[in-house]
């Protein structure tokens, strides 16, 4: 398989005239396909492993069909879809593109990931982009979009995807993302964008039907039938996809979600081959491939194909010690969560191979070598807030003299930070799971939520109900500002302008020796990185003065004094 074959991904409508173009599609068990398009029927030839192509007459935006065995189909590969997940496809050629990203190392990346339903009250591209430049006089240097392939309904997180090539119509057309894109490069920032390539949503994918054999039918999910990686038009299809965003779109990046669950049993695992494709077509631009990866494994980062890992190791440390909370996933995090903040801090992941998680199994692998910038390092992510049964923030569970502290060492240590969206401002807005499916569904929906938390004794009594619109609204962080949303924008606004100043020349310049990072008490640490032109130190109270308080001299910034419970400060000296 060339580079060209897989830019060129066997799949959907692709304009090669002012008004043809050359549909595919991978359907190896019909006999008879065809699309149908302005009142006529172009039909397609078969080709090799039941690929079916022909060249349709239209213009743009006109609707079209594909017709399988006499039964009509939407295109699964649909550039632009208007009504929903039911159609109508419609012929789109390439978006309009004017700004290139922004030349950014990256060390200079501090993300703040949102989700653009809720991220504005309208919830779309266009009111979305408007808030770029905000952003970025904050501090801010990528902005990572939570998915907008369309999903069944109107409202949802984005992970439940169907039509991977489309974007969600409630959410404006492909002309509108690409303008957001544009927004974020024109303020400097990178772009980032969520994929999931490891399954599809419960409600109105027709892949199983159009191609039965794109599943294995002997593997299962935790979200449904498991992909077949192993089959080329498969991977042409998600290598496709993630090509059209990046060039098509001038995405800088994807994060791809729970890779953990991509199985590919083939010589060249899909991620390398994906990775090592799209970078041969832009050999002169940096693109940032991010994995959700809770196998705690370094391998794809040590080989260059992922550039940076999720790291909920440290998340679930900082949680831990500001909550006190045992159950579920964090009880592996709650023996001991000082030391663990400490090993996340000076190692990255907390979990490197040793018989210390709940399910007494050894997770992880070595990963003290790895330099901090292959860590994204977070206090709150859309996954550990609205993955609670009642969505609240950290912020909501802890002293906000903590958070204070929690917020001003996230974005001052090595590894790249990431914010939620209103976490910058100290937003209180819950955010919670939503989702706008319809019967046996919706109920298996409320069901499932249910029992998600039986067994959490936090969580007891009722949940909001997913499928309300009203569970939607309320999760929109910058409806009502907190009362004290601008001091915390002060110290996100210090903060940040303080890294790019002071801690990326350090970053950029690389670590000389393994970092010096010590617990000074239950909810106290220091710590010191040395890298080739200067070190950074640090010192942290989260909610306790120890009994030999650190002290450091004309820090940088500060909160509080070396005698309070709370207390930061942190300083960089360049040689």
């Amino acid at each position: 398989m060339t580079v060209h074959e897989t830019h060129s991904a066997p799949w959907g409508a692709t304009r090669v005239g002012p008004n043809e173009w050359k549909f595919s599609i991978w359907a190896p068990t019909a006999s008879v396909v065809c699309v149908r398009t302005g009142g006529q029927s172009f039909p397609a030839m078969r080709g090799p492993e039941g690929l079916f192509s022909t060249i349709v007459t239209g213009r743009e935006g006109q609707t079209y069909t594909c017709v399988i065995d006499g039964t009509t189909h939407v295109d699964p590969a649909a550039r632009w879809l208007e009504g929903g997940t039911a159609g109508p496809a419609r012929l789109l050629g390439p978006v309009s593109r004017k700004n290139p990203a922004p030349d950014r190392d990256w060390a200079e990346v501090a993300i703040l990931e949102v989700h653009i339903g809720t991220f504005t009250h309208a919830g779309t591209f266009a009111e979305a982009a408007s808030r770029m430049p905000g952003l970025a006089d904050l501090g801010f240097t990528a902005i990572e979009i939570m998915p907008v392939a369309a999903f069944g309904g109107t409202r949802g997180w984005g992970y439940d995807g169907v039509f991977p090539y489309a974007v969600h119509p409630a959410y404006g057309t492909p002309q509108d993302f690409a303008d957001l894109i544009d927004a974020i490069h024109s303020a400097g920032m990178l772009a980032l964008l969520d994929v999931v390539y490891n399954h599809f949503g419960p409600e109105g994918c027709g892949l199983g039907m159009i191609a039965p054999p794109f599943f294995d039918k002997d593997r299962d999910t935790p979200w449904g039938p498991g992909i077949d990686f192993t089959k080329s038009h498969v991977r042409q299809f998600f290598i496709g996809n993630a090509a059209m965003w990046i060039h098509g779109f001038g995405v800088d990046g994807l994060r791809l979600d729970a890779v953990h669950q991509i199985f590919d049993p083939s010589p060249e695992h899909i991620l390398d081959e994906l990775a090592r494709t799209l970078r041969a077509q832009s050999p002169d631009r940096a693109i940032h491939l991010i994995a959700e990866d809770e196998r705690n494994l370094p391998h794809d980062r040590d080989a260059g194909t992922i550039t940076a890992n999720w790291n909920d190791d440290y998340h679930h440390a900082v949680h831990c010690l500001l909550t006190g909370e045992t159950e579920g996933y964090y009880s592996g995090f709650a023996k001991d969560p000082m030391a663990d903040l400490v090993r996340a801090l000076a190692e990255g992941h907390v979990e490197q191979g040793q018989f210390r998680n709940r399910t007494g199994a050894p997770r992880g692998a070595p990963s003290a070598h790895l330099p901090p910038t292959a860590f994204i390092n977070a206090n709150q992510t859309h996954d550990q807030i609205g993955n609670r049964a009642r969505g609240e923030r950290l912020i909501a569970l802890a002293a906000p003299e903590a958070m204070r502290v929690a917020h001003a060492m996230l974005l001052t240590a090595p590894a790249i930070p990431m914010l939620f969206m209103g976490e910058e401002e100290g937003a209180r807005a819950p955010f919670l799971f939503f989702a706008d499916f319809t019967g046996d569904l919706a109920q298996a929906v409320r069901k499932g939520r249910a029992a998600e938390f039986a067994a959490f004794s936090q969580f007891g009594g009722t949940l909001p109900d997913p499928l309300s619109a009203q569970t939607f609204a309320a999760s929109r962080p910058y409806d009502t500002p907190a009362p004290d949303a601008d001091e915390w924008r002060a110290l996100t606004r210090l903060c940040l302008q303080w890294r790019a100043r002071m801690l990326v020349p350090l970053l950029g310049s690389g670590r000389v020796s393994a970092p010096d990072v010590a617990a000074t008490g239950a909810f106290a640490l220091r710590a010191t990185w040395r890298f080739q032109t200067g070190t950074l130190s640090m010192v942290a109270h989260l909610g306790a003065v120890p009994d030999k308080p650190s002290r450091l001299d004309a820090p940088d910034i500060v909160l509080g004094t070396v005698f309070d419970p709370f207390h930061f400060a942190v300083k960089a000296t360049h040689q």
